[in-house]
């Protein structure tokens, strides 16, 4: 087996003359159009193209930008999402379009979308799974979800996927950005841009995937008990308004605490943690606080009668973190660099490290694959899932490596 490396392009060649090929391409062009077809234009290297990903801005035309990708790759099956920052070889980036494709025959690829997920988010996860079953038979197979973190509980998405794959096939994804404003997001299928949705493609592989996935994040101060709260709403932490709860013992700054843009600043640093047997926290991203009931709104759900720890966490917990989650997702290519890498890093991981610190985070992936190119976005909660339940998590890195 032999494999080439140029620019932001992979290819390999096996002995049965099957081929695969990863490539990214991005463009920061102001006309959404020009910069679909740009981006379109370098992601698009090879022959027989399977899977077209799309990270963008929401500041484009997305129709707009849909036509000018489609028109360069004849509309092959393509999924995508809005971002709060899209991510690519040469690092991270604002207001721009990043393209990932995969094709050859060492690749199959079925896609679906799920529309009005809000209404039933586990049928929504559901449905859109259910494009797994139309996948052709490979040794290597997962699942990449992109949705609308906006629409409620996202563990309910999750686990209708569940559902329809069982606890054997591997997840991956994560929650669309509208560049912070926490308002709507966006979900792209094929020519269509749609809201409050899921989108899906079920990859095979004849090589391995592999995939990582860790926070950085440390426990401040005493925990709390959950004393109220439904799905993804936190009412009451230790039997006071959690707002006030939160607010106080983490000494927030004056604006946080009435300016609802202020506090989304602040809480993307400073996480709920929800205490786990295996030891491990999972993090629950705070998006949002109601300042006439003093609540707080995560992007998944919190359980009532849970013990909590707020977090925070520092440019080398981060990036201590980054280097975990590539070393896992490596590890099953046995030793082998990687085709090509997808990344779903939190919105708050960048808060956090600066735009000095995420430009050394990518330039870190990108030389622990060995140079392979490398996609993605910063997101509103992330999904991944190597076995078993379980599988949404907020403010970490996910890391998925194409053998």
């Amino acid at each position: 087996m032999t494999l080439s490396v140029d620019g932001d392009t992979a290819s390999v060649n096996g002995d049965r003359a099957e081929s695969r090929w990863f490539a990214v391409g991005r463009s920061s062009e102001t006309a959404a159009r020009d910069a679909g077809r740009e981006a379109a234009e370098q992601a698009i290297t090879g022959a027989d193209p399977k899977l077209l990903i799309v990270f963008c801005s929401d500041s484009y035309d997305l129709t707009e930008l849909l036509a000018g990708i489609n028109e360069r790759s004849g509309e092959a099956p393509l999924i995508g999402c809005s971002t709060a920052g899209e991510i690519a070889t040469s690092g991270p980036g604002d207001a721009g379009v990043v393209v990932a494709a995969l094709g050859g025959d060492g690749f199959s690829v079925a896609t679906a979308s799920a529309t009005n997920a809000s209404e039933d988010l586990r049928g929504a996860g559901e449905r859109a799974a259910s494009c797994f079953e139309a996948l052709d038979e490979r040794e290597h197979r997962a699942l990449v979800l992109l949705t609308d973190g906006l629409s409620g509980n996202q563990q309910e998405i999750v686990r209708g996927a569940h559902a329809v794959l069982g606890a054997g096939v591997p997840l991956v994804g994560g929650c669309a950005g509208d560049d912070l404003k926490m308002t709507r997001t966006f979900q792209l299928a094929g020519t269509e841009v749609l809201t409050d949705a899921v989108v899906a493609a079920a990859v095979g592989s004849n090589a391995p995937l592999g995939i990582g996935v860790r926070h950085g994040w440390r426990r401040v101060g005493e925990p709390v008990l959950v004393t109220k709260s439904a799905e993804n709403r936190v009412f009451e932490l230790d039997d006071q308004p959690a707002l006030d709860i939160y607010l106080d013992r983490l000494k927030a700054p004056a604006a946080a605490r009435q300016d609802p843009a202020a506090f989304t600043r602040f809480a993307l640093t400073h996480p709920l943690g929800l205490g786990r047997r295996s030891g491990e926290d999972q993090v629950r991203f705070i998006g949002d606080a109601n300042f006439e009931d003093r609540s707080l709104g995560c992007i998944a759900e919190v359980p009532q009668a849970a013990i909590a720890w707020f977090m925070a966490g520092d440019a080398d917990s981060v990036m201590a973190a980054t280097d975990a989650a590539c070393t896992d997702a490596f590890e099953p290519l046995d030793g082998r660099p990687p085709l090509g890498v997808l990344a779903f890093d939190c919105i708050a991981r960048r808060g956090v490290l600066g735009e000095p610190g995420i430009q050394r985070e990518i330039e870190r992936v990108g030389k622990a694959s060995g140079g392979a190119p490398v996609a993605g976005f910063y997101t509103y909660g992330e999904i991944a899932r190597r076995s078993a339940v379980g599988g949404f998590h907020n403010q970490t890195l996910v890391v998925l490596a194409l053998g």
